[in-house]
């Protein structure tokens, strides 16, 4: 009931991420919030009034010129009687109007009218949302103090579409909502870490490589979450299809050597947590153009070399971090191998899960850990990442004490 007693507006802009509203709907009462709908016309042709007044148990806002509604002028009403404004999805037509102070539907004559903080999540195709009078619109709105969560990168509704776009997903918006209701707590305020997240790509040539199944979801979300506790974060990602988080620098790699490099680069550090899933291996020498089939001959034989292990190089170093985490994505034997790998590597903390196909961790947008550290073992239940990356933010202040 972490929003218990909250009164939030939610505005549904029109378009397909619009039935996502619904479940955001029933994640913001799950924990207590009051949700009071608005649907812009466009709205109405992704979702239903009906839908969304069954979800949230209110009444649904639609016209500006409502006889039953502006009695008592219900916009300025609406703008005044709640918490915090949430936009969700906002579609560059409804930010532009927020941007230039227009006012002529329900929706934005509110925005105009609203005296409480607004959350905007964006969604819309990746290039309206690269167009220069979208970020133009961006820019100003974020000037004049309107939070922001998202856009995402991934796949769009049309086919053949993919890139910085998506709508956030209902549970990223709900921490974010959390986020704007929570006293400032910054714990890590001076601290200074360093997040590994994602895969590594070795190359075979240039157009094949080495690489695993990891999204990068959790390390981007572990990243985020020590940010917001007051740590100045230094994230080295490998190659994946997410933004880069707020108030996080980030330094993009592709191969497990550069990230070792960009790890060692940022020494010395408060905190490490070495969540990205290097590869083991690479080709010894990558072929400088692309291997072609040769009819009547198998396959090139790859001579393998061993890549660098990043997160024992971190915990031997002479430059050690004061707390060293890292991560074992396991298919056996999780904590035996979770433990080994604790000694082994230097760390303080493992947290290791179990990444085997049927779990569907890798690549997921949930996780199941448990905590292996010298003092004993921790199971977590199966959560959110965005929670293990809050609920291990907060394990890290505290054993910083």
């Amino acid at each position: 009931m972490s929003l218990h007693g909250k009164r939030i507006l939610l505005i549904i802009g029109g378009g397909i991420a619009a039935y996502k509203s619904l479940d955001l709907i029933r994640r913001l009462k799950e924990r207590g919030a009051e949700v009071r709908p608005i649907m812009t016309s466009a709205a109405e042709q992704f979702v239903t009034p009906l839908a969304v007044g069954a979800l949230s148990a209110s009444h649904v806002y639609t016209d500006l010129f409502s006889r039953e509604d502006e009695q008592d002028v219900g916009h300025i009403r609406l703008a005044r009687d709640c918490d915090l404004i949430v936009i969700a999805p906002a579609t560059a037509d409804l930010m532009a109007k927020m941007a230039h102070g227009l006012a002529n539907d329900l929706a934005s004559a509110v925005l105009l009218a609203r005296d409480r903080p607004v959350l905007v999540a964006p969604a819309m195709n990746p290039r309206m949302w690269e167009n220069p009078a979208t970020a133009r619109n961006v820019e100003q709105l974020t000037g004049d103090g309107i939070r922001f969560i998202g856009p995402m990168r991934g796949e769009m509704a049309e086919s053949g579409e993919a890139g910085l776009g998506r709508m956030a997903e209902p549970l990223e918006i709900v921490a974010a909502v959390e986020a704007v209701f929570t006293p400032q707590h910054r714990p890590l305020a001076g601290r200074t870490a360093i997040v590994t997240s994602g895969p590594t790509h070795e190359p075979i040539d240039p157009v094949r490589y080495i690489a695993n199944r990891s999204s990068g979801k959790q390390g981007h979300a572990i990243a985020a979450a020590l940010a917001r506790l007051g740590a100045e974060v230094t994230l080295v990602s490998g190659p994946v299809a997410l933004r880069d988080p707020d108030c996080v620098h980030v330094v993009h790699v592709e191969r497990a050597e550069e990230m070792r490099d960009a790890v060692l680069a940022h020494l010395p550090a408060d905190i490490a947590v070495m969540v990205a899933a290097v590869a083991d291996w690479r080709v010894a020498s990558s072929a400088e153009q692309k291997i072609k089939k040769q009819p009547g001959e198998g396959p090139p034989v790859l001579q393998l070399t061993e890549n660098p292990d990043i997160l024992a190089t971190v915990g031997h170093h002479a430059n050690r971090p004061r707390l060293v985490v890292g991560f074992a994505a396991e298919t056996q034997n999780v904590s035996a191998n979770g433990r080994a790998k604790l000694e082994r590597k230097g760390a303080d903390l493992i947290v290791a899960n179990d990444v085997s196909p049927e779990t569907g961790i890798m690549g997921g947008e949930k996780n199941s850990v448990r905590l292996i550290s010298r003092q004993g073992e921790e199971n977590w239940p199966e959560l959110s990442k965005a929670e293990v990356a809050e609920r291990l933010a907060e394990k890290i202040a505290a054993m910083l004490g």
